[in-house]
């Protein structure tokens, strides 16, 4: 049986091969003119002129005096034809069909010829000799022997040879968030970069990841949210800001989660709740109809249409939510009947017989605050919840950084985008006042104190940015989860190299 090793030792004796020929196996440059898809789209006015293209081979077929390369570059695949010829002073460092043997699968070449098309009509670029841009010395897999998850994300790389729907992803991917930077900045918003390594972290609720920097001999968190820092910049005098980059929250990895993602977030001053409702809805839909060219998807089971039916989506509150379903005052709640609630859905839920979801749960109902225990209770209606509807005014316990509503102090101007099952968004109407933040900081850091590490620091130094003033605004997120969840994959599924286990 012939081994990856053997593959490799053969293509290391070719490599040798074709360096006694005086032949380079790695230049610096290629002379590429033409990229694939030129040749292919624009056929009827390149056809019978010369053109260069460049591309990985991913098949050879030789036929005596004749032969057959199939190469593929990121825009597509096309044929070189070529025919025996002997080689000119010329094409000493050439690869014609006589030194086709010195050619592998996954190699890089370059070929320059006569645009056309073969006797069955297939486009061809005709090439008596080729030019050798890079030797692989593995063979890619086939794609039915690629396809165990581990080996995919370990060799993101080979994955996207393989599997090309994987490369095209990516590229959605990059759509999506170049939608949605055209869309802030056509709405006036400035985007700047905020620091990844800060002090106190906060803006959510989250588990960090702490760090040493050498240089200060200081630890520092890695940031769990842009929040705090684009504030800042509201009361530096910036009016529209948003930033979209890496943020990191050392939690678990599943189909939603990632430690390590990229996020979006925006303020915008002189602005409220409401006023972010309509913009971010209107951003959705851009950015959905930039990317995939639609607004109704079928995600996890749901219908889903964005546009819902040309009538701006509906706005629920989060306490008319939970006592429909559950019978719960979320500003009176029985502590008792939280944890019998979450107890006996899990007992219907797929995990039931799951010792580890069992142990996460038991230390959930023994530890969390009650008002973390009401969170985990709007959780179990959340994912049955198609949407797309606006979940607003969610109690003031669990939305330390929002304004209240002033008719109702025990809620918050807060919003949530709730579609297929998950909170694609929040945002709220932001608290300006310096007294009441620290207020609310203490109560946060107090849980934190107490054991809850995804409670919220207490950061003085944004209370006394507060003290200097800081105009009203609204403030939005999102990340690419919005992304992952639309494109009906996972978020491993979903990012270029996702995070695994060293091996």
């Amino acid at each position: 049986m012939t081994t990856l090793s053997d593959y490799r030792n053969e293509r290391l004796r070719k490599l040798d091969e074709i360096k006694s020929l005086g032949i380079n196996p790695y230049p610096a440059k290629s002379r590429r003119d033409t990229k694939i898809s030129d040749v292919v789209e624009k056929f009827d006015s390149l056809n019978g002129k010369t053109a260069t293209v460049a591309g990985r081979i991913v098949a050879i077929r030789s036929f005596g005096k004749l032969a057959f390369i199939k190469i593929r570059d990121n825009s597509g695949e096309v044929q070189i034809f070529m025919q025996s010829e002997e080689p000119s002073k010329s094409s000493e460092k050439l690869f014609n069909t006589k030194r086709l043997k010195l050619l592998d699968s996954g190699d890089f070449i370059e070929a320059t010829g006569l645009v056309g098309k073969s006797s069955t009509g297939e486009i061809s670029i005709f090439s008596n000799a080729v030019r050798l841009l890079g030797k692989a010395l593995r063979p890619l897999p086939g794609r039915d022997g690629f396809s165990n998850k581990e080996e995919r994300y370990r060799r993101r790389y080979v994955d996207m040879n393989v599997n090309p729907e994987v490369r095209e992803r990516l590229i959605r991917r990059s759509k999506f968030w170049q939608a949605t930077r055209d869309f802030m900045n056509s709405h006036g918003f400035v985007e700047i970069n905020t620091p990844v390594l800060e002090h106190t972290t906060g803006g959510a609720d989250a588990t960090p990841f702490e760090t040493h920097m050498s240089a200060l001999d200081e630890d520092f968190y890695l940031r769990i949210s842009h929040e705090l820092p684009l504030k800042r910049l509201l009361g530096g005098g910036f009016e529209k800001v948003y930033d979209i980059g890496p943020r990191f929250r050392n939690e678990g990895v599943d189909d939603e989660h990632l430690p390590e993602h990229i996020a979006f977030e925006a303020y915008s001053a002189y602005e409220d709740y409401e006023d972010g409702m309509n913009l971010y809805e209107e951003m959705i839909k851009h950015v959905a109809k930039e990317t995939w060219g639609a607004l109704k998807f079928n995600v996890s089971g749901f219908e889903i249409d964005l546009g819902n039916g040309g009538k701006p989506w509906p706005r629920i509150k989060y306490a008319d939510l939970l006592k429909e379903k559950y019978n719960i005052d979320v500003f009176n709640p029985d502590r008792e009947e939280l944890k019998r609630i979450l107890l006996e859905e899990f007992k219907k839920s797929e995990d039931k017989n799951d010792r580890s979801a069992k142990k996460s749960l038991d230390h959930t109902l023994e530890t969390a605050s009650t008002e973390r225990l009401i969170d985990h209770v709007w959780k179990l209606i959340r994912k049955t919840s198609a949407g797309p509807f606006w979940l607003i005014e969610e109690p003031l316990s669990l939305s330390p950084l929002a304004k209240v509503v002033e008719e109702n102090p025990l809620v918050t101007q807060r919003f949530h985008p709730i579609i297929a099952g998950t909170e694609m968004g929040n945002g709220y109407s932001e608290l300006n006042d310096p007294l009441d933040q620290l207020a609310r900081f203490k109560e946060q850091q107090a849980l934190r104190d107490a054991g809850d590490s995804e409670a919220q620091m207490l950061d003085l130094d944004f209370v006394e940015m507060l003290e200097y003033g800081m105009p009203p605004a609204c403030g939005w997120g999102n990340s690419e989860r919005n992304f992952w969840i639309l494109e009906g994959v996972s978020g491993r599924e979903a990012v270029p190299f996702p995070i695994i286990k060293s091996r």
